[in-house]
């Protein structure tokens, strides 16, 4: 029988409900509560060394405070703070370096991207698919263009359209949208990115990527005779012009993301979802002046990511991104929560709801889903003991939630 192993001053396992610290000298984990460690400390360390390194390798050290906000400084001599979003962010933002995402994003073949590699490796860094081939998905042909997206979907369709300079959104009809897109003199940078066609002709020409299907709870769970109906959260369209920023955030019930770059190009700016970022999220996202606060400067690395046109992305459950739109650009994804990153899933989920997000991309009826995912738990596990691994100890915190 194989040894669990443990961890800690005190030799216990991991315990995922419980904060835990990693030694950057030995590289073994603490509970907090066991090395006087608060959670809410742990994004400001910079250096962490337990107990018995410290007295090889020095105490701890702590980050320098950073300023993180940005200054434009006009001809009348004001100082204002930079907008996220606005043609100076945008300016700044091009001319940054940061880390490669090699280090961090998954290459495979759409072949290879099956349950049972998922099983075995797990859903926990983003994957990125060359070619849509063998992920049996299905797309318009290229030559699709924005007014074809008008004709399946229909001109007077309501829209949420995001004002990127200012951050903020209004409702067009999808043809005042399309007439701005085609439009010569472009006075605003509009972008649309939760157009969800599900219930519409575009429905037929599109589908998700066959593992997104297999895994979705909404896909498999979701009883068809459930009085509330299906979260519509699986087939966005993203019509995404020149110069559109989306800032940093994290999918809605702690949703996994797929993005499929029809046309054009996206880079994403990707953070690994630990659980000091996670603490510098929230305090960042409750921060009244966040909009002029570029995240990134606050946690140690952001990786870059760029998606060109055929290639498709999925990012798991819980990564802190934001989206660089750097040429006029069709895309498609869908939100999706599974199996595989249960943990993250509530978690994202306990960090939207303290911080209130109203979102244009919401998860409706998150905790519905998590009943119905409880429910198959329960039957499944009718007098039986045995249950599939993938699940792993997200099985408790669904029983718990129910």
């Amino acid at each position: 029988m194989a040894t669990v192993p443990v961890y800690c001053i005190c030799r216990l396992p991991y315990d995922v409900t419980q904060f835990m610290i990693e030694c950057d000298a030995c590289k073994d984990w603490f509970h907090g509560s066991c090395v006087g460690v608060d959670e809410d400390e742990a994004p400001d360390i910079d250096i962490y060394h337990c107990p018995n390194c410290e007295k090889t390798d020095g105490k701890s050290t702590m980050k320098k405070k950073k300023t993180w906000s940005k200054h434009d400084t006009g001809q009348s001599g004001d100082v204002r703070a930079v907008q996220n979003g606005s043609q100076v962010f945008i300016k700044e933002l091009r001319s940054r370096t940061f880390p490669s995402s090699e280090d961090i994003v998954v290459k495979l073949n759409g072949s290879q991207l099956t349950m049972d590699y998922l099983e075995e490796v797990g859903f926990n860094e983003p994957i990125l698919v060359q070619k849509k081939e063998g992920l049996g998905m299905s797309m318009p042909a290229p030559t699709f263009y924005i007014s074809d997206v008008e004709n399946y979907v229909g001109p007077d369709v309501g829209v949420d359209v995001i004002d990127v300079t200012k951050q903020t959104d209004c409702k067009m009809k999808l043809k005042e949208f399309v007439d701005y897109y085609y439009s010569t003199n472009r006075k605003k940078v509009l972008n649309v990115i939760n157009l969800e066609f599900s219930d519409t002709r575009m429905d037929s020409i599109v589908q998700s990527p066959q593992i997104v299907r297999r895994l979705s709870w909404v896909e498999n769970y979701w009883p068809d005779d459930a009085l509330l109906g299906k979260p519509k959260v699986t087939k966005y369209c993203l019509i995404c012009v020149k110069d559109s920023y989306t800032d940093f955030h994290i999918e809605c019930g702690g949703a996994s993301v797929w993005y499929h770059i029809l046309k054009g190009e996206k880079i994403f700016f990707l953070i690994k979802p630990t659980s000091a970022n996670l603490s510098l999220y929230e305090r960042w996202r409750s921060s009244a002046n966040h909009t002029e606060m570029f995240f990134a400067d606050q946690v140690d690395k952001c990786y870059k990511c760029t998606l060109k046109q055929g290639q498709t992305l999925f990012i798991p459950s819980g990564w802190i991104n934001a989206v660089l739109t750097p040429v006029d650009t069709l895309a498609f994804s869908g939100h999706f929560v599974h199996n595989l990153s249960v943990e993250m899933q509530m978690r994202a989920y306990e960090v939207e709801k303290r911080l209130k997000v109203n979102s244009l991309t919401p998860f409706p009826n998150f905790e519905t889903a998590c009943w119905y995912v409880g429910r198959h738990l329960l039957e499944r596990f009718k007098g039986t003991f045995s249950f599939s691994l993938r699940w792993g100890s997200g099985c408790s915190n669904i029983i718990t939630i129910i």
